[in-house]
């Protein structure tokens, strides 16, 4: 007769499985076949990545300072350590999977007040009360609400593990532009030293032909403040270089104060981007991942909602030992309790379908939010391949113009030298020679910062394979 209540609970055990979470499937988002700014660049397989997406710009120095954002960056160290806070928090509901168990001892030597109200006869003023006792609860997941808030934590955890991963992208491509635009003005500030060489040379040709007066002041003069010009366009290029070194700096996690990168006029190769079809978008890209995966989380938050409308039942059990004095051994002396605990809600003015409306409503705008950062993503990738064409057809242009000056410049020194011509077309020529020069640098720097951009619009080298590793659900 004793286990008879014990029994009755195996109906309630065998309900367990329900589970009042809806049917989840991720949001469908209206996706065009291919990108309208690819023109006909040769699509990847959905599987295709970077690798180290970096190393594809050839460059030694850029390969070695990407691997410390990993290491030292401290908006990833941050990142990271909110992402293993998810993770334990996935280990703590599935703690609910489980019996709960626990001790308490209370040991005290207690006076009883002579007036105390129905105090009878022979009981003694003082007295002991020692009790040791261990209780164990475990509560029945009937609705599937432990099973939900396990499965929402699951997906939070990933949600965060993708975040990481983003977070991640966007410092090593941080990194990326902020080092090819170092490495941009490293080629202007030789272009620039090598422009000052001409033109202090072209300064002492004036010089001399006025020495031979067979030039006029108003030529030295010209030439002094070209070269003045070209000084100081150089020593502008410092201020610059120094943000962008020490912007690369916190981003590898180093004091400003002491770094530097020594200064170089190698050029970065323009990487070959295999892009993706824009559907593969969602597998690469982290941030949709991590969106979809709050959707997921928010599916599961109306299953708890939900599971708030039925009863709850908890089994629980007490034992322990309980005496006067220190006897605490004796049978004698024992107690114990078990059975269930049934919670039944009842009234609560509207509070559990006022949690329920918002559950919903929470659902509703991670969908919203998870479709928008598809959106966002396949606007950026159209973005830069829209810029990327642009660049290409002008960096063509700027390119053929600079040639061009450089020869306009080179023929009117020489036509000066020989007297054919003023100092003033010499000016005139090498002003659009340097120009032309200047804007064809910009333009190939550009060209390589979009392309790190590209590839992190694409998703770089990441997949959401990475997910698995915490059992999707």
């Amino acid at each position: 007769m004793r286990y008879r209540a014990l029994w009755a609970l195996a109906p309630a055990v065998l309900l367990a499985a329900c589970d009042l979470a809806p049917a989840y499937h991720p949001p469908v988002v209206a996706v065009p076949a291919k990108f309208k700014e690819a023109g006909d660049w040769r699509p990847a397989a959905p599987r295709d990545d970077y690798g180290l997406w970096w190393r594809s710009f050839g460059d030694p120095t850029l390969n070695a300072l990407e691997p410390q954002v990993e290491i030292a960056n401290q908006d990833l160290a941050a990142a990271r350590a909110a992402y293993l806070q998810a993770r334990d928090y996935v280990a703590e509901a599935q703690s609910a999977l489980y019996p709960h168990v626990g001790s308490e001892a209370d040991f005290s030597y207690n006076r009883q007040s002579n007036n105390r109200p129905l105090r009878g006869s022979g009981e003694p003023d003082y007295y002991g009360a020692n009790t040791v006792a261990g209780e164990a609860s475990y509560e029945v997941d009937l609705w599937g609400r432990i099973k939900d808030d396990i499965a929402a934590h699951k997906a939070q955890a990933q949600a965060s593990l993708a975040d990481l991963a983003a977070a991640r992208l966007s410092l090593q491509a941080e990194l990326a532009r902020d080092y090819l635009g170092l490495r941009g003005l490293d080629r202007e500030a030789k272009l620039l030293r090598d422009t000052v060489a001409a033109y202090r040379d072209a300064l002492k040709l004036t010089q001399q032909r006025l020495s031979g007066k067979i030039g006029a002041p108003i030529d030295v003069a010209r030439a002094q403040v070209q070269l003045e010009n070209a000084k100081a366009r150089l020593a502008d290029i410092a201020g610059p270089r120094a943000l962008y070194e020490h912007a690369i700096a916190t981003l590898i996690g180093r004091p400003a104060s002491n770094f530097s990168i020594p200064p170089t006029a190698r050029s970065a190769a323009l990487p070959v981007i295999p892009h993706s079809v824009p559907s593969t978008l969602l597998e690469r890209r982290p941030d949709i991942a991590g969106a979809e995966r709050e959707t997921a989380a928010a599916n599961e938050s109306i299953g708890i909602a939900r599971s708030a409308f039925f009863p709850r039942f908890t089994i629980n059990l007490l034992a322990g030992e309980q005496d006067t004095g220190i006897n605490l051994l004796s049978l004698s002396n024992s107690f114990w309790s078990v059975g269930p605990t049934i919670y039944l809600p009842l009234f609560d003015a509207g509070k559990r379908q006022a949690q329920l409306a918002a559950a919903e409503a929470a659902y509703l705008q991670t969908v919203a939010n998870y479709r928008a950062t598809v959106l966002k993503a396949i606007q950026e990738v159209e973005d830069d391949l829209a810029v990327l064409k642009s660049l290409r057809l002008e960096s063509i242009d700027v390119e053929a113009s600079a040639v061009s000056a450089q020869r306009a410049s080179d023929l009117a020194l020489t036509a000066y030298r020989d007297g054919a011509t003023s100092y003033l077309d010499v000016i005139t020529a090498q002003t659009a020679a340097l120009d032309a020069q200047r804007t064809a640098l910009a333009v190939a720097t550009r060209r390589l910062q979009t392309a790190a951009a590209l590839i992190l619009a694409l998703g770089g080298d990441w997949s959401a394979e990475e997910l698995a590793g915490l059992d999707r659900p």
